[in-house]
């Protein structure tokens, strides 16, 4: 799957979870899934807890926040 469409699952509404970037549409952030991986949590464990889930949201959750990663910058203060 393309990046621009795995990013297009992830949608950010003022309305759902005060804004925060939720999987599509879903009450499901990226927070609550990146938070569940960086803790141990398994890609099947989270398909099997959220069925509403597909295998490629988790992908547009990493893709999502390797963009964001990858848009921060550090200058150095003089």
């Amino acid at each position: 799957m393309k990046k621009e469409d795995l990013l297009n699952r992830i949608s950010i509404n003022p309305e759902v979870m005060v804004g925060k970037p939720t999987i599509r549409g879903l009450r499901i952030t990226v927070e609550q899934i990146l938070k569940a991986l960086a803790g141990g949590v398994t890609v099947d464990a989270l398909l099997d807890d959220y069925p509403e889930l597909e295998k490629e949201d988790i992908q547009a959750v990493l893709t999502y926040a390797s963009e964001l990663v990858n848009e921060e910058r550090v200058f150095a203060v003089k």
